[in-house]
Order: structure tokens, then C-alpha cells, then sequence
């Protein structure tokens, strides 16, 4: 007899392991009710002009500012990560909205008289309904990336959330609905890969957003585009970061060791590799003195499940078996009272060569790899051969030495003398290479031409101008 299969999902709250829901699995038909929701939301919401559009994003970010406790709980707690850091994911989202509060300032058109009595114009025209599939690592951020500037250009959305993570978007669907939405614009299905596939084929679907892993950004990009769907997605990445010899030790030390830990290195812009060129041994022995100052379950969080965290220590052990020298070892960490959460401490793992796992690998986990070069050139080689190309960060007092790594280096955000170089608003967030499939940008001035195609029109009133080659 073959296993029943399960409608739903445990959620499990990585900080100690307890039951949190349980979430309900889409199949294929529920996403075509959402679909049909949606289309038959969008007329009317495509035509509501953009001004009126976005004042519920006007009510939605106030009460973001008012639920921000009670979301970053949540956030935390389905999750694993820490209040500050799950307070700062909110902020974010807070951010996200004012920029598309700003939208009708930013898709104005544009008008010209091409010729006597003749007019072009452009206007950006939103797609229909689109599809947002998002990973667990920022239960609300990156949601938070798509549903804001989408939504106000006039598209109507299929959010599919993490089935790690459902419950934060749950929360915040119910404050879209308070700020005024009308039913069908937003609608959430919950699933795993099945219902992923099913948004890639459903033919009602114009627009795909993924971010995840390298591995499903391949297969979510091939099989949407094989139906002819626009699509952006988003993948994994190994960062490097360049240490050069003239760089503040205590200032690179702080940025690194944050930069490696922060949201457990679950986060694709986290220090992956440590380019140490030349003599990098002070950077080096302050860096595991600030790791040593972050603790599980004080100011580190949990990593997402025990898969995960099994996953990280097997890759810290190879690469001790590889023979790379283990500086500080966060494996084994348990955390007094919540001993079945899943946590792994800092780890700081020097003498890595280019050829090991953990050199090539992303991690997700609060890891960094230290690969010695001699020369600027020798690390940019190594910097140049990932597949990835997320980010790249040089710290150094030389802006000549800094200017000739940032033209060099294979990634799409740069950082000088900062661990996780993201753009604010109103610059978008992207990578290069395998770190993402599509063109444009999902945030920022750069998401508006993925969210929207733009119309064209030459017009002409008067005959009385007569006629040439234009008209």
C-alpha cells in the first residue's frame, strides 16, 4: 500500500524545536481558484489609477510601523532568528513600501511632439497576474521585495511563501486586506514543489519572481520560460570578501565576523570566502575574537531545521579532514533550554584552499572560509572562477587598490569597507553569473520595467498640419 499523502506540513520553530501550526498544502486546483481570483480582480484594479493604487500601500506601511513588534515575533519565531535582527527584517519591509509609495513619481511616461501635430507617448501597463515564490530565510523581507511595487503597478499577485515559513505571510496578507486591498489582488498558496511547478505551467500566470537556491533558480527559470512566462530568479552565492593589508583591523574585523553571522549566515549577501592577501594574521586573530563574542541563543539565532544544521558541521568537518585549520569551531552548539532548537556557533576555518567544498560551496550557516593568496591578482582569479557573482567586498584604505577590484570583480554588488553591501532604495538588489536567471531587477527604479511592458501610442488630432513621411 503506498503512503497517504499529507495535506499539510508541521511548522517547527527552530529555536527549540516546538510545533508551531500546522500549514495546509495547495494542490494544483486551489492555484487555479487563486488565478481565477486574480484575473478577476485585475481589470478592476489595473484601471484604478496609480495614485489611488498606492495609498493602500500608504495604510499597509503604517501598519507595518504598528504590528512591527507582533510581526517580528512571529518572524523570529518561525524562523529562528534574533528580535533585532527579525525588528531590522521589518523595517526593511517598511522601507520596501515607502519606495513604491513613491511609484507614481517614478512611471510619469513620457510625452513628445515628434512632429507637427503628431504626438508619442509611453506608458507602462501592468502584466496581469504575476507569481512571487519566496524563500525562508526572510519571512517578510523578501516577500516584501515583490508584493509592494508589483501590487502598485496594477498587476495582481500569487504569493507562494516557504512552507518553512508560512506564518508571517499569513499575518501580513491579513494587514494587506486592513489597508484596503480588494479580495483577489493578493492571494497566497502554501506548497512545496509540486505547487511551484504547477505556478510555472499555469498558462494564467505572465510573470514568475523566484529566490532560493542556485539549484531551483535553474529549473524555475527553464521551466517558466519554457511557457513563455517572464521571469527573474533569484539564487544562491558565495561572497568573497577581500582583506588587504592596509585594512582597519578593528573595523574589518567587526564587518566580517556580522557579515558571516547575522541571520545565522542564512542570507545570500553573507561573507562566504575571506580573500586574505598578504600578511592578514591581525585581521585574522580579531575576527575570531569577535566570532568568540557571539553566542547561540544570545545574539545568534538558529539555523532553519536539523537538516541544515547537519549540513553545516558536515561541511566544517571535511574541511578539517582536508586539512584546513579550524580557528573557531561552532559545531555541537546547544543552547540552555531550548537543547532541541538547531544552532550552530561561529565558525572561522583558516588555511582553505580554492579546490575544498567549503571554499566553492554556499553554506548557509555562520561560516567563513579563509583562502591565503600572495597577490591581489591571485585572489581576484579566485573571486573570478565561482559560478556565483551575488557580491564582493574589499577592505582597504586605498581607494586606487579599492577602485581596481570593484571594476574587476565578477558580482553584481560591490562593498568597500562593508560586509553585506545591499542597496537601499531606490537602488535594486541583483547579482550576476548563477547568483540570477533573467534580466532587470524584482526591486528598486530597475523593477519597474520586469513588473510592467510598456504601451506606445502616436497621436494625431489636426488635419490642418498636413502630412509628411511621419504622418
Amino acid at each position: 500500500m503506498n503512503a497517504a499523502v499529507p495535506v499539510s506540513l508541521p511548522v517547527i520553530s527552530p529555536l527549540d524545536g516546538t510545533l508551531l501550526s500546522e500549514v495546509p498544502l495547495s494542490a494544483p486546483a486551489d492555484l487555479a481558484l487563486a488565478v481565477e481570483a486574480a484575473r478577476a480582480a485585475f481589470p478592476g484594479w489595473s484601471k484604478t489609477p496609480i495614485k489611488e493604487r498606492v495609498q493602500v500601500f500608504f495604510r499597509y506601511k503604517t501598519l507595518l510601523e504598528k504590528h512591527l513588534e507582533e510581526l517580528a515575533a512571529l518572524c523570529s519565531e518561525e524562523n529562528g532568528k534574533t528580535r533585532s535582527e527579525a525588528i531590522a527584517e521589518i523595517e526593511k519591509c517598511i522601507e520596501l513600501t515607502e519606495f513604491a509609495c513613491s511609484l507614481p513619481q517614478l512611471v510619469t511616461g513620457e510625452i513628445l511632439e515628434v512632429s507637427k501635430g503628431v504626438e508619442c507617448k509611453t506608458e507602462y501597463v501592468p502584466l496581469g497576474v504575476v507569481a512571487s515564490i519566496v524563500p525562508f530565510n526572510f519571512p517578510a523581507m523578501v516577500p516584501n521585495w515583490t508584493i509592494p511595487n508589483a501590487i502598485a503597478l496594477g498587476n495582481c499577485m500569487i504569493l507562494k511563501p516557504s512552507e518553512k515559513v508560512p506564518l508571517t505571510m499569513s499575518r501580513i496578507a491579513l494587514l494587506l486586506k486592513e489597508a484596503g486591498l480588494p479580495d483577489g489582488v493578493f492571494n497566497i498558496v502554501n506548497g512545496d514543489r509540486e505547487i511551484v511547478q504547477a505556478i510555472c505551467d499555469h498558462p494564467g500566470i505572465e510573470a514568475v519572481s523566484f529566490v532560493g537556491s542556485t539549484a531551483v533558480a535553474k529549473q524555475v527559470y527553464q521551466r517558466a520560460t519554457g511557457q513563455f512566462k517572464r521571469v527573474l530568479a533569484l539564487g544562491g552565492a558565495k561572497n568573497h570578501l577581500f582583506v588587504l593589508p592596509d585594512a582597519d583591523v578593528e573595523m574589518t574585523a567587526q564587518n566580517i565576523a556580522a557579515s558571516m553571522s547575522g541571520c545565522a549566515g542564512q542570507r545570500c549577501m553573507a561573507a562566504g570566502a575571506l580573500l586574505a592577501v598578504g600578511n592578514a594574521d591581525p585581521v585574522i586573530s580579531k575576527i575570531c575574537e569577535e566570532a568568540r563574542k557571539i553566542v547561540p541563543g544570545e545574539n545568534l539565532g538558529a539555523v532553519i531545521n536539523a537538516a541544515s544544521k547537519a549540513r553545516i558541521e558536515e561541511y566544517i568537518t571535511e574541511a578539517g579532514k582536508q586539512g584546513a585549520k579550524i580557528l573557531v569551531d561552532g559545531r555541537k552548539a546547544i543552547v540552555r533550554g531550548k537543547e532541541k532548537g538547531f544552532y550552530v556557533g561561529p565558525t572561522v576555518i583558516d588555511y582553505v584552499t580554492p579546490g575544498m567544498a567549503i571554499a566553492r560551496e554556499e553554506i548557509f550557516g555562520p561560516v567563513i572560509a579563509i583562502i591565503r593568496t600572495r597577490t591581489i591578482e591571485e585572489a581576484l582569479a579566485i573571486e573570478n572562477t565561482s559560478p556565483y557573482g551575488n557580491a564582493a567586498s574589499v577592505f582597504t584604505r586605498n581607494g586606487g587598490l579599492a577602485r581596481y577590484i570593484m571594476d574587476r570583480a565578477s558580482a553584481g554588488m560591490i562593498g568597500v569597507n562593508v560586509g553585506v553591501p545591499v542597496p537601499r532604495e531606490p537602488f535594486s538588489f541583483g547579482g550576476w553569473n548563477e547568483s540570477k536567471f533573467g534580466t532587470g531587477d524584482i526591486t528598486g527604479k530597475s523593477s519597474v520595467g520586469f513588473w510592467t511592458k510598456l504601451k506606445k501610442s502616436t497621436i494625431k488630432w489636426n488635419p490642418e498640419s498636413g502630412t509628411n513621411w511621419m504622418a
